[in-house]
């Protein structure tokens, strides 16, 4: 019994490391924990995406986390596979022009 509460136990646990691999990071909705597990990402800077966050809205791609000080270009390229801004609501005036 002990054997197959351990298989099972191991299942699980890589079932949610599959998941959680899997996924991606949705940078408009991600704490400061989160961010901070990225490659080349300190609680700094975490804390930086968000108060840009905060003051300008969700990022609309992920490409523009480039507008936050002290991410580059690199970043974007080692991480940009991860990441992702969810489903950000269109402005209007954008909408109406498609």
């Amino acid at each position: 019994m002990k054997t197959l509460h351990s298989i099972f136990l191991g299942i699980v646990l890589a079932a949610a490391s599959l998941g959680a691999v899997a996924g991606k990071l949705n940078i408009n909705e991600a704490d400061a924990a989160a961010l901070a597990g990225l490659n080349g990402i300190g609680k700094a800077r975490a804390e930086a995406i968000i108060a840009y966050r905060q003051t300008h809205g969700p990022f609309r791609s992920v490409e523009d986390l480039a507008r936050v000080k002290g991410i580059g270009p690199a970043f974007l390229d080692k991480n940009r596979d991860q990441l992702t801004v969810g489903d950000v609501a269109r402005p209007a005036q954008e909408a109406a022009a498609n």
